[in-house]
């Protein structure tokens, strides 16, 4: 008879779930450490050095209080004072003093230093790195992707490797040393300077007996809000249709009620705790704690209340220790996160380079049986074959997601194809070098990058050679001169300073850079598809003096703007379905003249 093992198999599947999700979690973090260690690497050397100093200066500052105790007992010696032992007692204290404050400081001008050098390092292999990325990964990455990498996350581990080595070496051997001296001055003063620790340690240990599952559903919690705001908004417009608002926040109330719940029920006795164990490391529960202690041991003949005085200031620094090693882990915790981040930036892939460039000869573009894929599995582009020839336009039209901007894309090696070839003047593109192929290819996009520099730098980015004439002229070319000199500065004003830009005038700052670089293969990327009406036709004059004489690549978004092409391509699904001029696609009553009549409908 069968029976439903259903319910049982739900508890296995869940935990082999969770199994698996622990493991990808110790995977990872194994990953991260070794991203950190790699990248510390080049500074190792100069930290263990600085980390040896550091001992030597940590131990010197138990020196003080051995002569101060030496001090106390010379002071109150029966008979007069041996001014020599007085002496002395000081000068020890000032050579102890004097070495802690030599060593510790050559161990952080050391860490700074090599901060400072790991730093410059990092940045210049991020530049580095993706100075030879493909300019598609750009695309897809965000510049806060690349900011964050290049300034927050390499100054994240600033205080791992600046401080935190020192400080967590002296944090370890003040208190070794320290003990040491107590237990060579009386056992009973060393075990009374820690009889407080166990509390904490015991305390800490309780506190964190569940951390590890508690932040499973802490992060449960918050996946669950996540998901309750993507529903709402995701449905928002039918919710304002029917009136449900109430009941469409219902799923984040509750899920953030939850939340909040398991929250202040998890923390709240621990804050209470934390309290109480901290308490137990103060300095002054800690000095109560030795000085109560000590008069007894005082009165038990065993030591002397010199010897009491000198062992509760030794403990007082005690307590800094679980300061500062928490101060260090969480600083290593950050470090690691960002070592992971830049590590990821850093294995950013490149675009190989050829061993033996060659030159193109001619303008003529030719895709031969081009295909790509994002994943390598999915082909958004397949057996794609176009010729543009020199002094043409050719316009890529289609539905949205055909596979438009890819195709130009590959054409300007933002990518390189998985499949087929794709030539300059008979050269494959993958066979020129970089520096030469944007020299022969050249592109203006809709979304405007301007660097935040002066106009002029901006419009002679492609050259940086040329003169104030040649970019003023390719500004007036590009209907931007007049605007650029009504600025405070002129051509010197700062981009997001001085110069702030609309759209449009943005748009014909980029036109003027490509009209400076003179490319003879242009890619253009329907340039007024977002302007104002004000820039359209200004933008589109522009153009117009752009593409002349040039070999083109249009990818049009609206249709008018491309009947007059010499070719127009119509793509769907990845493969050109299509290709002629405007009143021959019109004639063959097929995707094109379908696009048409959509847009002619749209117009009325």
């Amino acid at each position: 008879m069968d029976h439903d093992d259903g319910p049982q198999r739900e508890p296995e599947q869940s935990a082999e779930k969770n199994g698996a999700a622990a493991d990808r979690a110790k995977a990872e973090a194994r990953a991260a450490r070794a991203a950190l260690s790699s990248m510390l690497a080049p500074v190792r050397a100069r930290t263990r050095l600085a980390m040896g100093l550091q001992i030597v200066g940590a131990a010197a500052t138990v020196v003080p209080y051995i002569a101060i105790a030496e001090l106390a007992k010379a002071l109150l010696a029966p008979g007069p004072v041996d001014a020599g032992e007085v002496r002395g007692a000081v000068m020890i204290a000032v050579i102890g003093l004097s070495v802690r404050a030599l060593f510790g400081g050559v161990a952080l001008a050391l860490t700074h230093f090599a901060d400072v050098a790991l730093q410059a390092s990092l940045r210049r292999r991020i530049v580095e790195r993706l100075g030879r990325a493909p300019l598609g990964w750009f695309t897809a990455n965000s510049s806060a992707t690349v900011r964050k990498a290049a300034q927050n996350d390499v100054h994240d581990l600033h205080y791992l490797v600046a401080h935190s080595a020192v400080e967590m070496t002296a944090a370890v051997t003040l208190p070794v040393v320290g003990l040491g001296y107590l237990f060579w001055l009386d056992w009973r003063l060393a075990l009374l300077a820690l009889v407080t620790v166990p509390v904490y340690a015991g305390a800490y240990a309780y506190m964190m007996k569940d951390f590890g599952p508690q932040m499973g559903k802490l992060n449960a919690g918050i996946a669950a809000i996540n998901k309750a705001i993507v529903e709402f908004v995701t449905g928002i417009g039918v919710v304002k249709t029917f009136g449900r608002a109430g009941e469409a926040h219902a799923g984040y109330r509750e899920a953030a009620t939850r939340f909040g719940e398991h929250y202040s029920g998890w923390v709240r006795p621990m804050l209470k705790l934390e309290v109480f164990a901290s308490m137990a490391v103060s300095p002054p529960t800690v000095l109560l704690v030795n000085l109560a202690g000590g008069i007894w041991f005082v009165h038990a003949g065993w030591v002397s209340p010199v010897d009491v005085l000198t062992a509760s200031m030794v403990a007082l620094v005690i307590p800094s220790v679980f300061v500062t090693l928490g101060f260090g882990a969480q600083a290593r915790r950050e470090a690691t996160a960002a070592a992971q981040r830049i590590a990821a930036v850093l294995e950013t892939p490149v675009l190989p380079e050829a061993v033996h460039p060659r030159e193109p000869e001619g303008h003529e573009v030719v895709l031969e049986d081009v295909s790509f894929s994002y994943d390598g599995a999915t082909d958004v582009l397949k057996g794609i074959d176009l010729r543009l020839t020199p002094g043409s336009v050719t316009a890529l039209v289609g539905p949205s997601g055909s596979g438009k901007s890819t195709l130009a894309s590959l054409v300007t090696r933002f990518h390189d194809v998985t499949g087929g070839r794709i030539t300059i003047g008979g050269v494959d593109v993958r066979e020129i070098a970089s520096e030469r192929l944007y020299r022969h290819i050249g592109f203006v996009l809709q979304d405007v990058q301007l660097l935040r520099t002066s106009v002029r730098d901006n419009i002679r980015l492609a050259r940086p050679d040329a003169s104030d004439e040649e970019v003023r002229e390719a500004a007036r070319a590009a209907q931007i001169d007049r605007r650029i000199e009504a600025l405070p500065r002129g051509y010197d004003s700062v981009v997001g300073e001085e110069a702030v830009l609309s759209g449009g005038e943005a748009q014909r700052v980029s036109i003027a850079r490509a009209l400076l670089a003179d490319a003879p293969v242009l890619v253009l990327d329907e340039a007024t598809a977002f302007a104002d009406p004000e820039s359209e036709a200004a933008i589109q004059d522009a153009i117009a003096r752009l593409v002349r004489g040039r070999t083109v690549l249009v990818i049009a978004h609206r249709l008018p703007t491309i009947v007059e092409a010499d070719r127009i391509a119509v793509l769907s699904e990845g493969r050109i379905v299509e290709r002629g001029r405007h009143p021959e696609l019109l004639a063959e009553d097929g995707l094109y003249a379908r696009m048409w009549a959509t847009h002619e409908r749209a117009v009325v």
